[in-house]
Parts: C-alpha cells; structure tokens; sequence
C-alpha cells in the first residue's frame, strides 16, 4: 500500500460535510422518490446526501453553502477549467443557461458543499476527476 503523502494532504476518506436548508427538505426527497424506478444510482446518492446532511433553519442557513438558486463557481482540478452554474430544479434547469438540474450528477454533488471544499465527480464518460468550489453566490430574497 503506497500512498503519495501529497495525494493525503487535503482529501481524506470521508466526504465534505453537507448542510441542507429545512424547507427544501421534502422537495429534495420527493424528488429522489421519484427517481428511483427511473434512475436509482443517482436517487441513492441523493437520499445519502440528505442522510448525511445537517438541516438547518433557512434563517441559520450558511451563505457560502450550496443550496437551491445558488450560484456556484468551482474549478476542474484536473483541466484547470473554472465554470459558474446555477442549482436549480428540475422543471427550471436550462443548460444553456447554466441553469443545472439538483437531479444530475453534478446537482447531486455540489448540493450542501460549501465554498472551499473539494470533492470527486464521475462524468459521463466514467471519468474521475476532483471538483473544487472556488465560491458561493445566494440569489437576492425578494422580503
């Protein structure tokens, strides 16, 4: 067993803390109900992102948490590539738009991260690659 000490020095085995805000909880489930007779890899990792989530209160909710209609940055570690998405759900998702369904992979991972945190993504094409998130962006409340 060879690890590089580098290869340790930030990713440990367990996966970035998640914190969901309370009152998309049940949208988040219900959605992950529904996906399970269709797409039940991609449900299962929803439901274990939710079990494994701190549920906060919206008023105690982080601002640099990814949560829905954020606005998040994050970087490719392995090309370097920065893009800026929008998590959204699915009935407002827009790819043209850099609007992404919480119900993709990439939805599904960056869900509950927060600005700085690392974590692995597999793409399409069976990939892996580590995601950054280089920072957070709430969408302005209309109160």
């Amino acid at each position: 067993m060879s690890i590089a000490p580098q290869a340790v020095k930030k990713t440990s085995k367990r996966n970035p803390k998640v914190v969901i805000n309370a009152d998309d909880l049940a949208h988040l489930e219900g959605l992950a109900d529904g996906m399970l007779a269709r797409h039940p890899t991609l449900a299962d990792r929803l439901f274990e992102e939710i079990g494994r989530a701190r549920v906060v209160a919206p008023a105690k909710m982080p601002r640099d948490v990814v949560s829905m209609g954020s606005t998040v940055t994050y970087r490719d570690e392995t090309t370097g590539q920065e893009k800026s998405v929008t998590l959204v759900y699915p009935e407002e998702a827009d790819i043209t738009q850099l609007r992404v369904s919480v119900m993709t992979p990439i939805g599904v991972a960056l869900l509950g991260l927060s600005a700085g945190a690392s974590f692995y993504w597999d793409t399409r094409d069976n990939q892996r690659r580590t995601l950054t998130i280089l920072s957070v962006e709430q969408p302005e409340t209309q109160d």
